[in-house]
């Protein structure tokens, strides 16, 4: 586990500098390539995460699993629709309109909005299918896991000009 988020922190610090280096049309791909390696990292990792954890009893893990797996396939769909917008950012970089750029800033606070109100709601079904301590765990490790998240894909987006 170690040795692969240091593979994803390497990822992330270097995709900037390595960006500024290369023509619009790759820097656009080295993005997503490196957006999908860091999803794609994490959501392997977040599973044995919350599997070491959480300390679930044999029945606890028979509700909150399946309760898990619905909510990751929820947060999938917004997450895709956040990579998208990544690089309907990255493409438009060099041009971006205001227009553009309003579009953008609207799809993502929409986007915000779903997330914060989808990991509100499964958290509210984990309290009513775990004890009280274990469901403010989950919304713990969802919370740190989801800014980590936010904050490697981040570091792979210059600031608009």
């Amino acid at each position: 586990m170690r040795m692969s988020l240091l593979a994803v922190a390497l990822v992330a610090t270097a995709g900037p500098v390595l960006a500024g280096a290369q023509d619009e049309s790759v820097q656009v791909q080295s993005i997503r390539v490196d957006e999908q390696i860091i999803l794609s990292q994490i959501m392997t990792d977040k599973r044995a995460i919350y599997a070491r954890t959480m300390l679930l009893t044999d029945e606890e893990s028979r509700t909150f699993w399946p309760l898990y797996d619905e909510y990751e396939a929820k947060v999938k769909k917004i997450d895709d629709r956040f990579v998208r917008l990544v690089d309907d950012y990255a493409a438009k970089y060099s041009t971006m309109t205001d227009a553009d750029a309003q579009q953008m800033l609207d799809a993502k606070m929409k986007l915000d909005r779903e997330r914060m109100a989808l990991q509100q709601a499964y958290t509210k079904k984990m309290a009513r299918v775990l004890p009280a301590i274990k469901a403010l765990r989950y919304s713990q490790v969802e919370s740190r896991i989801d800014n980590d998240l936010q904050r490697k894909v981040f570091q792979l987006i210059p600031i608009v000009q």
